[in-house]
């Protein structure tokens, strides 16, 4: 079974980290006198990723288990071992080490005298860096005494479309990437090589690039990243210039960048930051306030989505409505009307938010969003899958308008705004009076995250406090657009 982890003690995720950015591995082995926020999103996305592993244990049934908790990394490998020996053939969760570099296999399956790896990612296709994690797989395994015969990568086939029990065999699909976990056996031992050199010195001094998000952002951006003051030329939105062409070159601050270098759009949010000039298109602004017509109805939902489809009629990563809120103003300037609705935690919401949100929405009725695609979106699933609701349904689709346009468009603009039109910086720009902060919920992913949480808890002191947080978030968001649209009469 190989040498049994001596050396540097590296993880296959240690070292995915490093074929990074060897100084985000540095990082991790030493910890730099910083405060890293915390990444709960992230850690809510390793519980999930648990989740799917285990589902797809199914696929090889009969299995046994070699578990993380309660035995050592030694215990582990020495278990495996015992399996193989006994002749196992199918262990989940496999442990080997070879060259100080220890990894469990997801699902290890004997055919023969040779072995299959596979692989469980929650994403819904195969990405350039799952053949770096399996390339580390085969060559731990295959040092380690087992012959390999294939790799793959199983993942979530996104068109499967749930109807009763989970069918683990339509939900995930495998890919042979036997072929490209072989032909980078050829460059590993260097690249690890390489990574241990860049852990027996000092901080590698590695500046700030492209690799620090991608393909996934380092959680070491805010300390990397702590000398880029706030209006430099990384603030700006949307495509354009090479940003690190210029950073490279000692360009940092927006007032240093050649205007006459930028697209209309970038010149536009450069010139607004460094004048702290705001700007307002009369016509056009009224030209879109005219579109709208009363009651009317501000509408904000929550959703979330899941690898694992929870409910019948439900695909992998579909959005599922579990909240909304509801601000209804009868006329112009009227003191508006609060509804809202948060499903109990566990059961299936839609039907039961969709009738409730016709019966509050009058028929004629001018439904105002933020970013209608979202809202069009959920509004056309639930026609589809409840046939009986989708004309009424439809007919609130077709009375749809969108206050994020007039900020799209740059038709009203404010400086503070900084090239963004997203409502949680146009709502500091035009209302700095209602803010966020202070909330226990302050985005959309903090209240799918909380959302989660409530349905796994069953202690109702605590369901009580996460669904009070949720309410006033979901609030704040329809009540920030009747703020916002006061600012535009």
């Amino acid at each position: 079974m190989g040498n049994g982890g001596s050396g540097s003690g590296l993880s296959k995720t240690s070292l995915l980290k490093g074929i990074q950015c060897s100084k985000a591995l540095y990082l991790t082995k030493n910890p730099p006198d910083f405060e890293i926020p915390s990444a709960p999103d992230l850690e809510a996305k390793f519980e999930t990723g648990k989740e799917v592993g285990f589902l797809a244990q199914q696929l090889f049934l009969g299995g046994t288990e070699v578990p993380s908790s309660g035995l050592t990394v030694k215990e582990q490998i020495s278990r495996t071992r015992e399996l193989i020996d006994a002749g196992a053939k199918v262990i989940y969760e496999a442990s080997f080490a070879f060259d100080g570099i220890f990894i469990k296999a997801d699902i290890l399956v004997r055919t023969g005298a040779t072995w299959e790896i596979h692989e469980v990612k929650m994403s819904t296709k195969v990405k350039d860096p799952n053949y770096d994690d399996a390339a580390i797989q085969y060559y731990v395994i295959a040092n380690s005494g087992l012959t390999v015969s294939k790799v793959f990568l199983v993942h979530i086939n996104n068109q499967y479309v749930r109807q009763g029990e989970i069918d683990v065999h339509q939900l995930f699909v495998s890919e042979d990437i036997t072929d490209q976990a072989f032909a980078r056996q050829k460059g590993i031992q260097a690249i690890i090589a390489e990574l241990r050199k860049a852990l027996q010195g000092d901080e590698p001094s590695i500046d700030i690039g492209p690799y620090c998000s991608t393909p996934y952002e380092c959680e070491f951006i805010p300390y990397c990243w702590q000398h880029i003051p706030e209006d430099s030329i990384f603030s700006l939105k949307g495509r354009g210039i090479n940003k690190f062409d210029y950073y490279n070159q000692g360009i940092v601050r927006l007032e240093d960048l050649p205007l006459d270098k930028l697209n209309a759009a970038q010149k536009f949010q450069a010139i607004a930051t460094i004048s702290k000039k705001d700007s307002i298109k009369l016509s056009a602004v009224k030209g879109f306030l005219v579109s709208l017509w009363y009651p009317l109805c501000h509408l904000d939902f929550e959703t979330f989505d899941t690898p694992i489809p929870p409910f019948d009629g439900t695909r992998p990563y579909q959005k599922i409505p579990f909240q909304y809120s509801l601000h209804i103003q009868q006329t112009e300037g009227a003191e508006p009307v609060h509804y809202e609705y948060l499903a109990n935690p566990g059961e299936d919401p839609r039907r039961e938010l969709a009738e409730k949100l016709l019966s509050e929405i009058p028929k004629e009725a001018c439904l105002l969003t933020y970013n209608q695609v979202f809202e069009k979106g959920v509004l056309k699933t639930l026609a589809e899958f409840f046939p009986d609701l989708a004309a009424a349904i439809n007919g609130r689709i077709d009375n749809i308008r969108d206050l994020m346009t007039p900020f799209k468009k740059r038709d009203i603009y404010r400086w503070q705004m900084r090239g963004s039109y997203s409502i949680k910086e146009v709502l500091p720009a035009l209302v700095p009076e209602l803010s966020y902060d202070g909330l226990s919920v302050s985005d959309g992913m903090m209240a799918m995250r909380v959302y989660h949480e409530m349905c796994k808890t069953e202690d109702t002191a605590k369901v009580a406090k996460l669904r009070q947080g949720l309410l006033e978030y979901c609030r704040l968001d329809t009540l920030a657009m009747v703020k916002i649209l006061n600012k535009l009469l």
